[in-house]
């Protein structure tokens, strides 16, 4: 059915396997617009009670951006990716049922940003996370958005402007990862905690997740209007381009040596 995820069923949890395992599971339009759909029939179908979502391979759950697609951009192109992430995230953040993310390595950039919308993160000795976006010439708005709400404006400003990757013990002392298994047990862990979370009253479940959602509304979609005006701005001046190029010629040459 999907071409860049996978999705199965057990009992009554939905399975959402990131599969672009080549560039890392790193996103492109093609694999965001299939998470969409494969979010809303889950969230749509009475038979799912929870979801969890995780990334093929043991290398990443998500690298984030694929620079393949966002050094293309021109200042109306950034504009309209912003959109879609508008519309994804906000999709995450309207499910009714919990979502589990069992992180399978790297988590960066933006798939840093969706596991921390994830109700429930769980990871393994090896994960690390972070928002490198710098690094690579782009700026930050909606991560350092996410962040704060979890970790405060300080770390923030740290982590967004070193674009350091966190180990996973910092994640989970910091409270970013809320539990880590052995690797082996990582799934196994995912859907124990989904089955758990399934059991609960439906509309508790919905309306406490609903309240979370309605208290960082407003800010959230300040955040993404001024995501939309910044990376206009910064894609107009060609630095992302060239940053990104810069940093594909170089991960080409060293695959060759």
């Amino acid at each position: 059915m999907y071409e860049f995820i996978n999705t199965e069923e057990t009992d009554n949890i939905g399975i959402i396997v990131l599969n672009r395992p080549d560039v890392l599971n790193a996103w492109h339009k093609p694999m965001r617009d299939e998470m969409a759909e494969a979010l809303g029939n889950y969230e749509n179908d009475p038979a799912i009670r929870a979801i969890i979502l995780t990334g093929t391979g043991n290398r990443a759950f998500c690298a984030g951006q694929d620079f393949g697609e966002a050094k293309n951009f021109d200042p109306h192109g950034a504009e309209l990716w912003i959109e879609e992430w508008r519309s994804l995230y906000g999709l995450i953040r309207s499910l009714s049922i919990p979502l589990i993310a069992a992180l399978n390595g790297i988590a960066a950039g933006s798939g840093f940003q969706v596991a921390l919308l994830a109700d429930i993160r769980i990871g393994h000795p090896g994960v690390t996370m972070g928002q490198p976006e710098i690094n690579s010439g782009i700026l930050s708005i909606t991560g350092p958005w996410i962040m704060r709400e979890m970790l405060g404006l300080s770390r923030t400003i740290e982590l967004t402007l070193t674009g350091r990757m966190m180990e996973a013990r910092e994640c989970r002392d910091i409270g970013l990862i809320h539990k880590l298994v052995d690797r082996k047990d990582l799934m196994h862990e995912a859907i124990s905690t989904a089955r758990m979370l399934a059991k609960k009253p439906p509309v508790a479940m919905r309306l406490d997740k609903q309240r979370f959602r309605e208290v960082t509304e407003a800010s959230f979609q300040e955040a993404l209007d001024a995501a939309v005006r910044y990376h206009h701005e910064s894609y107009a001046t060609g630095e992302p381009q060239a940053s990104m190029d810069s940093f594909l010629e170089e991960h080409a040459a060293r695959r060759k040596t």
